[in-house]
């Protein structure tokens, strides 16, 4: 049990008169009196409420918010038996962390490390525990900025796995203003299966509250808007009560779903969104927000030579330093329907012009890949593809990790929340309940 990291005060022998004890008093009641003054506004919680995520669950009944909620009682729990293991928290933009107190249930950390990083992926170590035994840890007289705090526990000290009742970082949060040119965009793809919010098994309505409260700029999706023929009355009687809220406001491309509809392929699609998917006279088209272009493909038909040649025109004609592509079939996913190389000839392309993202569906689970070019080399200028294919329809299981993928999520629903500025990007894959599921690192446009 840890009560202050901080060294002791030091001790005096000597005896202050009492007058000047008494002065010494006044003024600092006087100090404490006085806000603005330096010193006089103590650290303040701010991890309380905020996104968390952690390596693992030993099961749903002890997610890693439970150790943020401010409840004494509830507690996140690791998987047992297994290290290392870690619990972390998104503290918003910026903070500097001062302070942070652990208290652990009875499966608790022999060794461990509190670290903090600004993107999620370098970490600075905060303090250093190695010979821990249970109960509470109060960390003080910590120095450390960033946006993600972590413990990280490295040696459990029982045969069980780690638990805490509470994590609690105190600190300041920033004030800097965000970069120029910043917004944030919500994406999904596999959206509407035929379900409404009467079944407490439906995602879609979930996911559509989810997108609503984050409040993008705009919102696009990746294909197979609507299950499982993408008719008309489908798409009035499920998507949308749901993602149709913000219909005005979203910028789709068909999956093949889309194209099952028995009264011709896109034609529900097609009524359903009218100009917004069809804003200059196709399926494809292209828009720019910020320092950002993007582009919206028709992955069903990649061998039509008149999107292939817009392509390459649109990309000719592009002004703007980033470039986001999006479209259904992944060239690349570890998921049940694999890489997908009918998307190859425009990775090509996109790569030959300095793209930045690729954003696909069609395989429903959450993945993240390292840049890598249309041949699937690593490479420092490649491609950062992500599969978001979560939005709502049947998870499908992970079946072969492709090479440089870096983070796989299946079963838990959810969308992308990408902040995009005028030189750089991340995301975050945030879940229906709220928790970041995985956050990427900050990546700069070519």
């Amino acid at each position: 049990m840890r009560l202050n990291a901080s060294a002791p005060p030091r001790r005096s022998t000597d005896r202050l008169p009492l007058v000047l004890t008494a002065v010494l008093l006044l003024v600092g009641g006087l100090l404490l009196a006085v806000p603005d003054r330096a010193g006089a506004a103590a650290d303040v919680l701010i991890s309380q409420g905020r996104p968390a995520a952690s390596s693992s669950v030993e099961d749903g009944t002890f997610g890693p918010e439970k150790a943020f909620d401010g409840v004494s009682t509830t507690r996140w729990a690791s998987a047992e038996g297994v290290d290392p293991q870690w619990i972390r928290v998104d503290l918003g933009p910026s903070a500097t962390v001062s302070r942070v107190k652990l208290v652990w249930e009875a499966a608790y950390a022999k060794a461990y490390r509190v670290e903090i990083s600004a993107d999620g992926t370098t970490w600075t170590r905060l303090a250093t525990e190695t010979a821990g035994n249970g109960g509470t840890d109060d960390w003080t007289g910590l120095t450390g900025t960033g946006r993600h705090l972590r413990v990280y526990g490295t040696a459990r000290g029982t045969s069980y796995g780690y638990s805490l009742f509470t994590v609690e970082v105190y600190g300041t949060t920033g004030t800097t203003p965000p970069p120029t040119g910043a917004f944030t965009v919500v994406a999904a793809g596999d959206i509407a299966a035929q379900c409404t919010a009467s079944s407490s098994s439906c995602a879609h309505p979930k996911t559509a509250a989810l997108a609503q409260r984050i409040a993008p700029s705009f919102y696009l999706t990746m294909g197979d808007n609507q299950y499982d023929d993408a008719r008309l009355s489908d798409f009035r009687n499920y998507y949308d009560k749901t993602w149709g809220a913000f219909k005005a406001k979203t910028r789709p491309v068909p999956g093949n779903h889309e194209s099952y509809d028995p009264a011709g392929a896109f034609a529900g699609y097609k009524s359903y969104f009218g100009a917004i998917a069809y804003p200059q006279g196709k399926p494809y088209y292209s828009y720019d927000q910020g320092n950002w272009h993007f582009i919206a493909l028709d992955s069903n038909s990649f061998d039509d030579a008149a999107q292939i040649q817009w392509l390459k025109d649109d990309l000719a004609r592009n002004t703007r330093g980033c470039v986001a592509a999006y479209f259904h079939h992944p060239l690349y996913s570890s998921g049940g329907h694999g890489n997908d190389p009918v998307s190859k000839p425009v990775w090509q392309i996109l790569y030959a012009a300095k793209a930045d993202l690729v954003l696909n569906g069609h395989d429903h689970h959450y993945e993240r890949f390292a840049p890598q070019n249309p041949n699937g080399q690593a490479a420092a200028d490649g491609i950062v593809e992500i599969v978001g294919g979560m939005g709502g329809a049947e998870p499908y299981d992970i079946e072969t990790v492709q090479p440089h993928s870096q983070k796989r999520i299946s079963g838990s629903y959810g969308v992308l929340k990408l902040d995009l500025t005028d030189t750089t990007y991340t995301w975050q894959y945030v879940g229906v309940d709220n928790q970041v599921k995985d956050s990427a690192p900050t990546y700069t446009c070519h």
